[in-house]
């Protein structure tokens, strides 16, 4: 349900995965929206055309790692609450070139918090009882899960990636200003997120994309690993109830409750292609076919973009072309030098009962001798302290808050394969 008062919104990495399906949702939720990003890689305005010239959404092309941008940008807008979504997010990324995820998840959400804590002081009366800062950070903090148990908000931090660790720090961080300088901050972490509109890095995208194309289907190790999938509405339902009702100085776990296998996951997806677009296609006549790290031949069907690509005109606030801050990566220079295999790190982006929460799950090995598209399924070598299983307890946030999710897991598949069926144009324009 939409909130009884409309708030002023700041949403930094509001153009990536997560962020602009919030957006989006608090939009239509009846909120202001100012939309900070810096548009690197995952970065996408095209993600938001359908909601571009609302009088309520306006855009700032601002990177969070600018101190005196965020500062001008937050004086000037005066936002009721700051939504804190941007990030480094990619795991494979953090560990081919860790320096800019503790430029962007750590000095970039300090500056961030030293910007909304001048405003908060700012702020009298009502303004400033009302003011609330949400950190949205990642279940990956917590490592790795053995066969059983949950993560729940009281698990000690024990990151294993430079990602997870830009991460953690960034949680402290965030805490820190709240314990010690009274801003009212928040902080939420969630399990992996899936759905529309996510940049073609991670695990869901990139099988869909290897389909389309023919290409080898890349599962690290032997697809063991176990990750919670939580529909990204959900999720975005989730961090407008907290921004609502939440409690300054507490933490939310956000889950989805659907446990997978990542070869179950991927065996899915090769289920629902061969249903939804049954001829497996051949592959490109390149060499970058043979390659089962990161997406290859980006540019080979390059289209022209989708109505509502390129500048917007209601843009607010300094342009800067440094590298980035959105949810979902790197900079676009380096993409071609940091390709990867997938991750399966969905969102700020991120079992027992892995093998039974969904009927759609099947089990499978190495693609030789399956049909349709799982025969494309390739084994790499597995990653760098690959964590085995995270799972949430998302107890909490329904106990206190009332959420939980509401998309059934094999309805909101179907929904986001189906989806990347019918955008491909907006996949290619991004690429």
């Amino acid at each position: 349900m939409p909130p009884s008062t409309p708030q002023r919104l700041l949403i930094t990495g509001g153009a990536g995965f997560i962020g602009s399906n919030l957006v989006r949702m608090a939009l239509a939720d009846g909120h202001e929206v100012l939309n900070l990003d810096a548009l690197t890689y995952a970065g996408n305005l095209a993600s938001l055309s359908d909601i571009e010239l609302s009088l309520n959404y306006q855009f700032a092309h601002v990177d969070i790692t600018n101190a005196a941008a965020i500062d001008a940008t937050v004086a000037d807008y005066r936002p009721d609450a700051i939504m804190h979504l941007a990030a480094e997010s990619h795991v494979d990324r953090s560990i081919d070139g860790p320096s800019q995820f503790i430029q962007t998840n750590v000095i970039g959400t300090f500056n961030l918090l030293q910007s909304s804590l001048k405003h908060y002081r700012s702020l009298e009366g009502d303004a400033k009882d009302r003011f609330r800062f949400l950190h949205v950070s990642t279940d990956e903090v917590y490592g790795s899960l053995g066969e059983t148990g949950l993560f729940s908000e009281t698990t000690p931090y024990d990151p294993h990636s430079p990602y997870s660790a830009s991460k953690a720090s960034s949680d402290h961080l965030a805490r820190a200003w709240q314990d010690t300088y009274g801003l009212p901050v928040m902080v939420t972490n969630c399990s992996n997120n899936y759905g529309p509109y996510q940049f073609p890095e991670k695990l869901i995208p990139v099988v869909i994309l290897k389909c389309l194309r023919g290409e080898p289907i890349p599962v690290y190790g032997k697809g063991e690993n176990i990750r919670d999938w939580l529909y990204v509405e959900d999720h975005c339902r989730a961090l407008l109830t907290v921004i609502e009702k939440g409690t300054p100085g507490e933490t939310y776990n956000i889950g989805g409750n659907n446990e997978q296998r990542n070869i179950d996951l991927v065996h899915l997806i090769c289920n629902l292609m061969d249903e939804l677009c049954p001829k497996v296609p051949s592959p490109p006549e390149t060499g970058e076919s043979a390659k089962v790290r990161g997406i290859s031949n980006s540019n080979s069907s390059k289209v022209p973009s989708p109505p509502g690509t390129g500048e917007r005109a209601r843009v607010k606030g300094q342009e800067n072309k440094t590298p980035h801050s959105t949810p979902d990566g790197a900079s676009r220079s380096e993409r071609a030098k940091q390709k990867s295999p997938l991750s399966t790190s969905g969102g700020e982006g991120q079992g027992e009962g892995a093998k039974q929460n969904s009927p759609l799950s099947t089990s499978g090995g190495e693609g030789e001798g399956e049909k349709g598209y799982a025969s494309l399924i390739t084994f790499v070598t597995d990653r760098p302290g690959h964590d085995l299983r995270y799972a949430i307890d998302a107890s909490k946030i329904k106990r206190e808050l009332g959420w939980e999710p509401q998309e059934d897991f094999e309805s909101g598949f179907r929904k986001t394969v189906q989806w990347y069926l019918d955008n491909q144009l907006w996949e290619q324009d991004i690429l």
